[in-house]
């Protein structure tokens, strides 16, 4: 015969057995989640870290960078011989006590185009230098000039002012 009392007592036995170790396994499930959850984000600043290295400090972008320095130097040695140019242009009018309304609206034209490209060249030079200044940017720099290089780019560039040379 079965004995109903032991039958019941041995599943009640199994049940709080089962109900144990499904306990254990949930906290040993989520302790593996922390550790390894704790170890992406630790590696995951590391791997933002190495993007930000390569996308400042690659190749490309040092090449990038330095093409930009060169060609914001020619764009500002172009602009500095614009704006002589127009010096020498204005000095052509003569005396201003002889001009006609001709001659005035003339200079007053060529005045704000002088003006223009001096405003132009001190922009340009203001974010030149502000680049230069910048610590992933002194590559520029003489002594840390890349292979084949031979002249330094200038380290600032002075802004236009009127009567500069």
């Amino acid at each position: 015969m079965i004995d109903y009392r032991k039958a019941v007592d041995r599943v009640a036995g199994e049940s709080r057995f089962t109900a144990r170790h499904v306990i254990r396994i949930g906290l040993i499930v989520i302790g593996i989640g922390v550790v390894f959850g704790g170890v992406g984000w630790t590696l995951g600043w590391f791997r933002e870290g190495a993007t930000v290295v390569q996308e400042e400090f690659g190749p490309r972008a040092m090449l990038k960078k330095y093409e930009w320095f060169k060609d914001s130097a020619a764009q500002l040695d172009k602009k500095r011989a614009d704006i002589s140019l127009f010096e020498q242009r204005m000095s052509t009018l003569g005396d201003r006590s002889t001009w006609d309304r001709t001659t005035r609206e003339i200079s007053a034209l060529w005045q704000s185009e002088l003006i223009g490209v001096q405003s132009s060249y001190n922009s340009l030079a203001a974010e030149y230098n502000a680049q230069m200044a910048k610590f992933n940017w002194r590559f520029a720099e003489a002594g840390r000039l890349p292979a084949g290089a031979v002249e330094p780019l200038p380290r600032e560039f002075k802004p236009y002012t009127y009567g500069d040379e």
